[in-house]
Formats: structure tokens, sequence, C-alpha cells
């Protein structure tokens, strides 16, 4: 099986239910069409019914009659969710009828649908800015217990030729959302990019904490803050295999990894990479999937308390539909099924 054929299956197989908010977006709804068609996940509309389904007969989509519908304007509805973000946000002075006007955006009722227990996960950003659908899940669903950044993976399909990662994968990160992360953080992205790993790559994760430097055969600050970020991550996961400062090709070449870092179980054959820095990452990720012509699945949210990802306001179709695969994926993973 292909890396989508085995989470399409495992979706089907463990069906999750899904929030789409932008629900009047052509894209969105052919996406839905498509998901609701096949058996990957129970779709959740939010949206009037009635507009939803003219915009889907339109598009000729015979499949969105069986998704359920969330009003934004159906008060009974949303009050529970407004009393619910309320008492979330009391501490910044949220009062009732504040919450009551903001449930009635999309985003934030379809985070305050998972945050209750009504949903599994959503995808948005067909419409709307990838700074909108963050704020909207930080403020409802935060980020998960001893994490406290979201971080974007990548997944990398490698060619066949290509001789490094396993089962032609490499997961990359962070390569969408933090800047320059303190060593704190760079542990914590660590973690999270590890249950990428293993929930979507569906690899037992083996973690190369990036650098210019191995094992100490470079000396400046920003070596020092991985070798501090491979401690703490190492005692926050005790029982996952990290090991760094290791140089890219000490990381995934078998040779040059014994050559590097004898003795270390990771070097040379590491399938996840994590890198010290947002630029790095992005560089790395891109010039693999141009030079090397990988496909490159992402920016994987990951971090948040419950699955939520962003789309590029440039998506296809077919984009959409992987992304809800992924996200319902990681719900799935979350709950350990």
């Amino acid at each position: 099986m292909t890396l989508f054929e085995r989470l399409t299956k495992k979706a089907q197989e463990n069906r999750q239910r899904l929030v789409l908010p932008e629900s009047l977006e052509p894209r969105t709804l052919q996406a839905a069409d498509r998901v609701i068609s096949q058996g990957i996940a129970d779709v959740i509309l939010i949206g009037k019914r009635d507009e939803i389904l003219a915009k889907a007969f339109e598009l000729g989509l015979p499949h969105i009659e069986k998704a359920a519908f969330a009003d934004t304007d159906d008060m009974e509805l949303t009050e529970p969710y407004a009393e619910l973000f309320a008492e979330l946000r009391k501490s910044k002075g949220m009062t009732i009828d504040e919450a009551r006007n903001i449930v009635r955006n999309p985003l934030y009722l379809g985070c305050l649908m998972i945050k209750r227990g009504d949903a599994d996960a959503m995808v948005a950003g067909a419409l709307s800015p990838t700074s909108h659908v963050l704020r909207a899940a930080f403020q409802v669903l935060k980020t998960k217990p001893g994490i406290s950044v979201v971080s974007g993976a990548f997944i990398m399909l490698l060619p066949e030729n290509v001789p490094y990662g396993e089962d032609h994968m490499l997961v990359f990160a962070d390569c969408a959302v933090v800047p320059d992360p303190t060593a704190k953080e760079l542990a914590e992205i660590t973690i999270a990019t590890a249950k990428t790993t293993r929930d979507i790559a569906g690899l037992d994760p083996v973690v190369a904490m990036c650098s210019f430097s191995t094992k100490g055969s470079a000396s400046h600050e920003r070596v020092d803050k991985v070798v501090e970020a491979t401690e703490l991550a190492r005692k926050m996961a005790p029982e996952l295999k990290i090991d760094g400062e290791l140089q890219s090709d000490a990381s995934i070449v078998p040779a040059i990894g014994s050559m590097k870092a004898p003795g270390s179980e990771v070097a040379g054959h590491a399938n996840t990479l994590v890198f010290p820095s947002l630029e790095v990452g992005n560089i790395a990720y891109k010039l693999v999937q141009r030079l090397a012509g990988a496909g490159a699945v992402g920016p994987i949210l990951q971090g948040l308390a419950a699955p939520v990802n962003d789309l590029s306001r440039g998506a296809t179709v077919d984009d959409i539909v992987n992304t809800i695969i992924v996200t319902c994926n990681q719900a799935i993973g979350d709950k350990n099924l």
C-alpha cells in the first residue's frame, strides 16, 4: 500500500467526526462529497443546511445530504458552546454576550465542538488565513499536556532510487511554524514529531536532532541548544530513540553515522529529522522536494490538544482530501486506536 492508501483504510475502519467550517467553499464541498462517499469520515458542515445543499446541487455533489449540519444562527445549538467558551475565557474577562457573538464564527464553533466532545478534528483554511485558524485552535483547544508550542511537520515521500529513510519516507520538522525555538521548545517539537512519525508515517520513530556539528565536532551556542534539547527530549520520552547533535549525513547515511557517532542507535538510521530552526527545516524540505523529486505531505500541525489542520488557500480538492485523511489519522492516534 502507498502511504495514503494505508491512511485511508485506517480512517475508514475508525471513522472520526470531522468538522469543515468553510461549508460553502466549492473545493471544500467537493472534498467533503468524496470523503463521505468513500466512508473516510463522518462530516459535520457548519452553515445553513438549505444553503449548503443548494450549493452542492449546483456543483453536482450527491453525497453532501449525508453530512451533519451545524447552523451558527441556531441559538439552541450554539448556546452550550457559548457557555463553554465564556468559561474557558473567563480569566480573560470574556462575557457570555461576547462568547455568543464569537461562536457564530465557524472556526470557533468547530473548535468548540471538538472541545465539548461533539467532534474529533477540524480542517480549515481554504478561505481563512492561517492566523485565524490557529487563533481559534489556540484559544479553544490549547496544546497537549507537556507541549507549549505548535509546530509543522512534513512527511517526505522519497523516490525508490533514494536509499535513505524508512519505507522511502523521512519526517522533517519544524518546517512551518516556530522561527527560532528555544531548547525546551525544540525538545517539545521533537516529542510531537515522533508522534507524527508513528501516527501518520506508520514508523517507529528514530529521531536525529540535526545540527552543523556531530558529537562535539564544532562549538557554538546553536550547537549547545541542540545538545540541550536532545537531553530534555530524552527525559520527556525516555522510550524514544533520540540522538544528537548530528549532521544530516551522519543522521541518515549508515557508513557516515557509524564513523562520526559510533555506538549511536540513531546515527545512520534516522527516519525523523528535527531541525534547529524554521529556516533550516523549510529550506531542507523544499530542496529535497525539488532536487530529489520527493513528495511533501504537509504541513501537518502537531502539538495541539486535538487535531486541527490548516490548508493553503490555493489547495486543490485532492490536497483537501489528503489533509482530511491525515487529520483523521491524527485523531485516531490520539485515541490509540
